[in-house]
């Protein structure tokens, strides 16, 4: 290779980054999905649905109102499980990851999860890696609305 095709393979090399990471950004731009326009407590019996026909049991969705930060409880393989639902028209925060971290033990169940029609800020998925908490995306979503 000579120095005067240098250039040419970092211009060739440039444009390659830049249509991947256009590819990932139209992937992750928001594609409609059925649950954007549904109502808080319709997203959690969506959800709790959703786990039933992916293999969960003993699904319950807690009541609304002083839940303690869990909307659905539920059990797959003799491991238990508390989720947080958030259905939002923007990304999720470090508040949803609190709220299960502390309904999990309240419950006493052995895993927290947030399940969110969207994506999750930074710092909620930082705290959510500290606490142990798993994090459902839009993308974990539209998987399991697919299977």
């Amino acid at each position: 290779m000579t120095e005067t095709m240098m250039p040419y393979l970092m211009f060739i090399l440039v444009i390659v980054t830049g249509i991947t990471f256009i590819f990932y950004l139209k992937r992750r731009r928001i594609q409609p999905l059925p649950v954007d326009e549904m109502e808080g407590h319709d997203f959690e019996y969506y959800c709790a649905d959703l786990l039933s026909a992916n293999g969960f049991q003993d699904v319950e969705v807690t009541r609304g109102s002083g839940d303690f930060g869990v909307d659905i409880l539920a059990k797959k393989e003799d491991i238990t499980y508390a989720f947080q639902c958030k259905c939002y028209d923007k990304p999720i925060g470090v508040k949803a990851v609190q709220e299960v971290y502390a309904g999990k033990d309240y419950y006493d169940r052995m895993i927290g999860v947030v399940i969110t029609n969207q994506y999750f800020t930074e710092p909620a998925v930082k705290l959510a890696s500290k606490l142990n908490v798993i994090l459902w995306d839009r993308d974990y979503l539209n998987d399991l609305i697919g299977e």
